[in-house]
């Protein structure tokens, strides 16, 4: 059975299921599978359902669960609630291949992920009949707070709650979190950037303040620090693989350039996995925005958050502490505790850390990095739809015009997979201006003018924010997270008494 072990601290061991209830382990480390002994060929999962092959994969990397328990979590996950059967279809163009991740219900790729996590929750809540309610803490930049609501509302034996950079995301992506319906949720603007609200959240679990109230909750998370978010993410990158093998454009085996926008490093550490797993995986080019740490990092071996954070139009990755960088680190110097846990420690106290080059040089096999200004993001979102008549949102357009930089600066042309991860409509103000040159105030006013230049279709659950009413309006400073936490936690406890 797969062992999940602590990045700071190799002795404290889990199974995978354990490691979902917790999301942290107690010192702050992230949960790490210990060792990839699984293999799956692509050719296992040609021609297979998308369900089909969440199944092969997740019973492999989340081995302690049965066939029924992933089947029913697989199932009640992948179904209507996404407007196609595909789950995530792949769209060709003159630069190769967007995987289109936003079909879900909130239109984001964080839906693939926690749509199921629910599932995989309260399945191991009733494998190890634990009585306390589950407090789902989580901190967004944008996409993650919506998509974690919407699949945690009202499910029994949780509460959800979810804190917000109340400057820096969108006002779609705001207004989403806002109208959420469900009982057991709450949202929490905070006066900060995301890594004020992350680091909010990872204190959490070992504040004495917080601790002291838990009387009948324990803490866990829905962000990708939750192995249960985490894993799901591999399955698109072996379904897209299969469609490309499928449809003549590659051959089975040859191997394939993934390009990931990414801020936290969870989406693109996936695609890492699913290449352990077996999956032909040349490339895997992180594209960062102007906050480019991950760039950085990854062409110097130095992580240094000693730079100005700048709000972008693409706020799910204006991100300066990437966290799942740290299970990276804990899994290239061969799952050394000490390691890690000096590197967090001086990025901590000191706000940088150097990696040795021979961990580096194993990074770099594998990982490249490339960032795109703002400017080039926006000509890359206006090029596309003018040349080709495809939308694409501000994430989106940072991989395409990484992975154009990454072919000028390498020569490598091996055939990409862009991950597109949010409909345009997310962000309708920002492609309405680059496709254009228009600037209209009224978010909905520009989703039917966007839609009327491009005929693509406004997703539903957007269109319906214009006429929903607006349920969380509060706002805190950060110093006030601890109290601000340990009053919900005591909250969710007197609730379910």
């Amino acid at each position: 059975m797969n062992r999940y072990i602590s990045s700071r601290n190799r002795n404290d061991i889990v199974t995978a299921h354990q490691a979902i209830i917790k999301g942290l382990s107690n010192d702050g480390g992230l949960y790490t599978i210990e060792n990839i002994t699984a293999h799956i060929d692509p050719s296992e999962v040609l021609h297979l359902s998308y369900q089909q092959t969440a199944e092969k994969i997740l019973s492999a990397m989340l081995d302690d669960f049965t066939e029924d328990e992933m089947h029913a979590c697989v199932t009640g996950a992948y179904d209507e609630k996404f407007d196609t059967a595909e789950i995530v279809p792949l769209k060709q163009i003159q630069e190769g291949w967007l995987m289109e991740l936003w079909h879900g219900p909130t239109c984001a790729f964080k839906d693939i992920a926690l749509t199921i996590l629910p599932h995989l929750l309260t399945t191991s809540i009733h494998k190890d009949d634990k009585k306390e309610i589950i407090s789902i803490l989580t901190a967004t930049s944008g996409d993650t707070g919506k998509a974690a609501l919407e699949g945690f509302k009202n499910v029994p034996g949780t509460a959800i709650t979810v804190f917000y950079p109340e400057v820096g995301v969108s006002s779609i992506q705001k207004k989403q979190m806002a109208t959420t319906t469900g009982r057991n949720v709450d949202v929490i603007a905070v006066k900060g950037n995301f890594d004020d609200c992350q680091r909010m959240i990872k204190q959490a679990t070992s504040d004495p303040l917080v601790l002291s109230s838990l009387d009948g909750v324990s803490i866990s998370s829905a962000n990708s620090i939750n192995v249960g978010r985490l894993m799901p993410q591999i399955v698109y990158y072996y379904t897209s693989y299969a469609k490309l093998v499928e449809s003549g454009a590659v051959a089975c085996g040859d191997p394939v350039n993934f390009v990931v926008p990414t801020g936290n490093f969870g989406d693109i550490l996936a695609g890492y996995f699913a290449k352990l797993l077996g999956l032909p995986v040349n490339r895997l080019i992180c594209a960062s925005n102007t906050n480019n740490v991950l760039t950085d990092f990854l062409n110097t071996g130095t992580y240094s958050i000693h730079r100005t954070f700048t709000p972008t139009t693409s706020p799910s990755m204006d991100i300066l502490i990437s966290s799942n960088l740290e299970r990276l680190l804990f899994m290239a110097s061969g799952y050394d505790d000490d390691f890690v846990s000096e590197m967090m420690k001086n990025l901590q106290k000191k706000g940088s850390y150097s990696v040795p080059k021979e961990i580096m040089a194993k990074i770099t096999a594998t990982f490249a990095g490339c960032w795109t200004d703002e400017d080039t993001c926006r000509k890359t979102i206006h090029d596309l739809f003018e040349n080709e008549h495809v939308l694409i949102d501000p994430h989106t357009a940072v991989a395409l015009a990484a992975k154009k930089k990454y072919e000028q600066e390498t020569g490598d042309h091996t055939p990409s997979v862009i991950l597109s991860t949010a409909s345009p409509y997310k962000f309708t103000h920002d492609v309405l201006a680059c496709i254009a040159g228009e600037n209209m105030a009224d978010d909905f006013a520009a989703m039917e003018r966007l839609h009327a230049l491009s005929g693509v279709k406004i997703p539903p659950s957007l269109a319906a924010l214009k006429d929903m009413d607006v349920r969380f309006t509060r706002s805190i400073e950060i110093e006030d997270g601890m109290q601000v936490i340990a009053d919900r936690m005591k909250e969710v406890g007197n609730v379910h008494d």
